[in-house]
């Protein structure tokens, strides 16, 4: 049974809400009272998604992508004529790329990683923050890594995203904390989703064992941790990084 959390009237953008993690966020937020937009490339999964969950509350779908901006400009007009407002962003969407060594690491991959991982967290908070601003509300989620923080081998553009996103996060905090607009980010453990399946057995092996709690962290957990994240309860901390990796990281 989980705790809680008040999200009544406030409307929600989810990227990569479609399965995983933001699929999860999704489910959260939706019973905590708040409507959910999912922003997702695969627009097919994600208006399957949406069907699927309408029965517990209101989720609308836009197909995105993250790596233009002004698609994202785009995403964000068709949203808010739809919601009216957005009190909420969940940068969510990511991709993890090859396991392999720095120097073999393929040049079209790392672009690959750092536009989904970095440039489309950057382009979506260029592009809601200032309706927050003038809204003076809003609550910023990021989902980082456990990675960002302590660099994975053999996963040097998913390491460097992760990083710079924590970095995002500081900065943009600093800059909105005189609104009521709190920028957080989440660093998760794995958790076996989807992306397990652009990773090596070797590398899953690796992060499995460095976790002293001895198993991944379940999507339930990590869309909990979203949840207060993105409520009104979070009203004070800012530029913050949430830890939820099973131990790995106590700093």
């Amino acid at each position: 049974m989980t705790n809680k959390i008040d999200l009544s009237g406030r409307n929600a953008v989810v990227t990569g809400g479609a399965q995983g993690i933001g699929r999860a966020i999704v489910e959260r937020f939706i019973d905590s009272g708040a409507t959910v937009a999912i922003w997702d490339r695969d627009i097919a999964l994600a208006k399957k998604t949406a069907t699927e969950l309408q029965k517990r509350g209101r989720v609308v779908s836009f197909a995105v992508d993250v790596t233009d901006y002004f698609d994202v400009e785009r995403a964000r007009d068709e949203t808010i004529k739809a919601l009216t407002r957005i009190d909420v962003l969940v940068n969510n969407a990511g991709i993890a790329g090859p396991n392999t060594k720095t120097w073999e690491y393929p040049l079209d991959a790392w672009c690959s990683v750092l536009s989904i991982n970095l440039d489309g967290p950057f382009h979506c908070c260029r592009a809601l923050a200032p309706a927050m601003i003038a809204q003076n509300y809003g609550r910023i989620v990021n989902i980082a890594s456990i990675a960002g923080k302590e660099g994975n081998p053999n996963a040097p553009a998913y390491s460097a995203s992760k990083a710079g996103l924590i970095a995002l996060t500081k900065s943009l905090g600093k800059e909105l904390a005189s609104y009521d607009i709190s920028v957080n980010c989440i660093t998760p453990a794995a958790a076996k989703t989807a992306i397990f399946d652009q990773m090596t057995q070797e590398h899953i092996d690796f992060m499995l064992s460095k976790i002293p709690r001895g198993r991944f962290v379940t999507v339930e957990e990590i869309a909990g941790l979203a949840a207060f994240c993105a409520s009104s309860d979070c009203s004070f901390t800012t530029g913050a990084v949430f830890d939820i990796s099973g131990g790995r990281a106590t700093y």
